[in-house]
């Protein structure tokens, strides 16, 4: 198994980060180049098993919620149905977490997949790569 990870840390509070990405839905308030999102079948945005039908950049993804905790302020998605990267046994994890020095909160999102080694390098970067740049908006998002 591969596992790209990238983390940083906010200045805002983690129960102000994690109100923000708690709802599954929320993907186009807080990533850039997210567009339209819906949970299908009527389900919540917080309601493990819920898939998330987002547009983000001119391509349709689909993601189901797997876990979420409140006490933890983590979720945990899959790819539902075809994966959008040439990979398999797709987990990825978002966990917000209290800095108590100054009242900040660590962010750390990783993933773990399977993929032909031949790539993995490439596909491990790519996802690292990803996870910074929405964190980095999830900081202007707090900013704003």
């Amino acid at each position: 198994m591969a596992k790209a990870y990238y983390s940083t840390v906010f200045e805002q509070p983690a129960p102000a980060v994690w109100k923000i990405v708690r709802d599954f839905n929320n993907y186009p308030v807080w990533v850039g180049g997210a567009g339209e999102s819906e949970i299908e079948d009527g389900k919540s945005g917080d309601t493990v098993g819920a898939i998330r039908n987002v547009l983000y950049q001119q391509r349709r993804i689909r993601q189901r919620l797997l876990a979420q905790s409140d006490v933890e302020r983590s979720q945990t998605y899959e790819f539902a149905g075809a994966p959008t990267l040439p990979v398999t046994y797709y987990r990825a994890t978002l966990r917000i977490t209290p800095v108590v020095d100054g009242d900040r909160a660590f962010a750390k999102w990783w993933a773990t997949f399977d993929c032909d080694a031949g790539q993995r390098d490439q596909l491990t970067g790519t996802l690292a790569a990803s996870f910074e740049k929405w964190l980095e908006s999830l900081r202007d998002t707090l900013a704003a």
